[in-house]
């Protein structure tokens, strides 16, 4: 098994960033911009970016500049509010049950992105038209789908919160009523 990680590793593409910003892709032996690093998300490549000098994984940092300059490039996808309300859960005992929910719900949209575009592949125009105009049961299955995930992420998240609770209490020699 470890040999098959180590070779998960190795195939790795690596990117490098050296302290003058630049980004350095080892696969192509080329300097590539941020634009570069977004097609290759855009494209599902496996990659990570390291400090050139140091070899830390920057990955994150990264991608939350690539958003960033998203964000900025005039169609936002997140209100302030909502970065507002993502702030706020850095330190708040739910912040490790965000990331999880986020994840099971982005997860969610992406399946029903998936399935849309494979029942769009066969419309015509006059098909697509029909499609816009009314509401359409596949549409609102496919909603459905994603609230019922939305909801079961929920619950989950919430299950986990009572059982920690429950331990926390536990540790006290308390019991929820």
């Amino acid at each position: 098994m470890q040999g098959k990680k180590a070779a998960a590793k190795s195939a790795e593409r690596v990117i490098k960033k050296y302290p003058n910003r630049r980004l350095y892709d080892t696969d192509s032996s080329a300097y590539i911009t941020l634009a570069d690093v977004k097609q290759l998300v855009m494209d599902q490549a496996t990659f990570v970016v390291r400090d050139a000098k140091t070899g830390e994984d920057i990955t994150r940092s990264i991608l939350l500049q690539i958003i960033l300059e998203e964000e900025a490039g005039g169609a936002p996808m997140f209100t302030e509010q909502v970065l507002a309300s993502i702030i706020r859960f850095y330190g708040h005992a739910m912040q490790g049950f965000m990331a999880p929910y986020l994840e099971k719900n982005i997860q969610a949209m992406v399946e029903v992105q998936t399935q849309m575009a494979d029942k769009a592949q066969s419309f015509t125009p006059e098909m697509w038209s029909r499609f816009m105009t009314m509401q359409s049961p596949v549409l609102q299955g496919l909603m459905g789908s994603y609230v019922e995930q939305s909801k079961s992420a929920f619950q989950q998240m919430q299950e986990q919160m009572q059982k920690n609770a429950d331990q926390v209490l536990g540790a006290f020699g308390l019991k929820r009523p």
